[in-house]
């Protein structure tokens, strides 16, 4: 498939109204700014701070406090708690159910790696890795700010950086997706735009992206970011990077680091950039019924993790009795064949199947995107083709590029 081939075309489907919360996310970081810099330099603290006997122990979920503390006490939790906590930190994509507006404008595109999502921090002569489970991957020197404890690791003894990254086992590399604090210097309430450029100037002067040594023990790496035109596209879904891709991930260039699943970062996949674009069982086979893992109310009602959630269905109270279930916890669900039915871009009725509960290892139920775009995998899934008829379309009517913005705050 050539670039220059004539797509038909795109029209987005009416099974969400992802478009409209991408516009209401812009709108509220605009208007809301936290405390950036206390936010980094606590975070920070408690990567490196929580202790791995703290992790290993996980409470009955009956007894969980709930998760209402101020960042200060985060180094505190234990077991579900700590997950649940550093699940909350990472900013987490929402699935590509439709083509955003002004995707070659505002959009950025890039080939996921494959591996263990995580936060890297280095700190106090140290580096640690924490996964989103907020267990422990790796603790280790690095070139970075603070990493090491040798006399050229740069910066001042309390200097700190935080990276996004996933780690990739095939080649131990660390490729940096974003970056959130560098030097001391937050960037949370900084553009995609300016992150990455930051990211991509900054991250080879350490040294991180060299060679492994005694005193670094991964090598980091960038991966390649292009603007979301036709080419840019077409190269991050047909090029071959130096590590297994797990599909495509779109950044809008105006977002802020959102802790949280955020609509202004989506991930889409398909057979040619995915090893799993369908979800699998246990034994790595695909399910005959898409399954959904959904998580149980106080009032019977079944939950996706979104903020506000979206209601699935309802459990009444016999059967909570009788399948031993309570308030919190995650339950799986097979849908049946055709099962979803939309008004108006929203969920009118699911047909469920109840399969039991989920390994409590597991902290969030799914996303409404997430269920959705496997929904659409399994019957009108949305295709390469359909995004770059989406960019040609957007060439055609472009308006002119507002100017860039480098720092926001």
């Amino acid at each position: 498939m050539a670039p220059h081939e004539l797509r038909r075309p795109f029209k987005r489907p009416t099974v969400s109204d992802q478009q409209r919360r991408r516009e209401l996310s812009l709108l509220r970081q605009s208007q809301h700014r936290r405390d950036a810099q206390q936010h980094a330099r606590r975070l920070a603290s408690t990567v490196i701070s929580l202790q791995s006997s703290e992790e290993q122990h996980v409470p009955d979920p009956q007894t969980e406090p709930e998760l209402e503390f101020d960042l200060r006490d985060s180094s505190k939790l234990k077991g579900a708690e700590a997950r649940k906590w550093f699940a909350k930190q990472l900013m987490l994509p929402e699935w590509m159910i439709d083509v955003p507006h002004k995707l070659t404008v505002d959009w950025y595109v890039f080939a996921r790696p494959s591996g263990k999502r995580c936060f890297v921090v280095s700190s106090n002569g140290t580096t640690v890795s924490r996964l989103r489970s907020g267990y422990v991957l790796h603790h280790f020197p690095s070139a970075l700010p603070g990493g090491a404890r040798t006399k050229g690791s740069g910066g001042s003894g309390q200097s700190y950086c935080i990276l996004d990254c996933i780690f990739h086992e095939a080649d131990q590399t660390y490729y940096v997706i974003d970056m959130v604090c560098w030097r001391d210097y937050s960037l949370y309430d900084c553009t995609a735009e300016f992150r990455f450029y930051w990211l991509n100037s900054k991250l080879a002067e350490t040294g991180a992206c060299d060679v492994p040594s005694r005193y670094h023990k991964f090598r980091f790496s960038t991966v390649p970011v292009y603007n979301c035109d036709e080419s840019g596209l077409y190269a991050a879904y047909s090029e071959v990077p130096p590590y297994v891709k797990d599909g495509l991930l779109f950044y809008n260039k105006h977002a802020h680091y959102q802790s949280g699943n955020t609509p202004l970062a989506l991930v889409w996949k398909d057979e040619h950039c995915s090893q799993y674009v369908i979800d699998t069982d246990s034994q790595g086979q695909v399910p005959s019924q898409q399954q959904v893992v959904l998580e149980l109310q106080d009032d019977g009602k079944l939950s996706t993790s979104d903020d506000p959630p979206v209601v699935f269905g309802c459990l009444d109270g016999d059967f909570i009795q009788k399948a031993e279930l309570h308030s919190g916890i995650l339950v799986r669900f097979s849908i049946i064949e055709e099962g979803l039915s939309f008004l108006d871009g929203k969920l009118q009725k699911a047909d469920l199947h109840y399969l039991g509960k989920v390994n409590r290892a597991r902290a969030f139920a799914d996303s409404y995107s997430k269920v959705m775009f496997q929904y659409m995998a399994r019957h009108s899934p949305l295709k390469i083709d359909d995004l770059l008829a989406s960019v040609n379309s957007s060439d055609d009517d472009k308006e002119n590029k507002p100017s860039d913005v480098e720092m926001d705050g």
